[in-house]
């Protein structure tokens, strides 16, 4: 087999959008069969203590619980290592020449910190959509390459 496709998900304190990114990439990887086939890496520059409240509230609603999950510090070699990094518009990510092949995408989303609920189940959504979007992107490469 060859090696998986890793992918991560990045913000500042890996509280919220990028959380959510992570778990709806979870969903998609399970979706379309692509288990082996597709690493998924998450973290900030500047982990929170915990996911914000109001994030475990909006993802509960779509049966996912991040009550559990804690945010981590993601380094410059995870982020290097990756084929694609999506961060979430509150990142001011440089890699080195070397890592010129990851394909870097800012979402540009707001923080759902701090935001009613209604606007974070809006952030959600786009979320929801970016990711499966990108694993429209992922599944043709992993069939391309198998």
């Amino acid at each position: 087999m060859t090696e998986p496709v890793r992918v991560a998900f990045m913000c500042v304190q890996n509280a919220g959008r990028s959380q959510m990114s992570t778990a709806f990439a979870e969903q998609e990887r399970e979706r379309r069969g692509l288990g082996d086939a597709v690493e998924i890496l998450t973290g900030g520059t500047h982990p929170a203590d915990h996911v914000h409240d109001i994030v475990v509230d909006v993802m509960r609603e779509e049966g996912v619980d991040l009550s559990d999950r804690t945010p981590r510090k993601i380094s410059r070699a995870e982020l290097e290592s990756c084929d694609y990094v999506a961060t979430m518009g509150c990142s001011t990510l440089e890699l080195d020449a070397d890592a010129s092949s990851v394909d870097i995408r800012d979402w540009a989303l707001d923080d759902p910190d701090g935001n009613d609920l209604e606007r974070v189940r809006e952030i959600r959504e786009e979320i929801r959509e970016r990711v499966s979007a990108l694993f429209d992107e992922i599944e043709r490469e992993v069939a391309a390459s198998a």
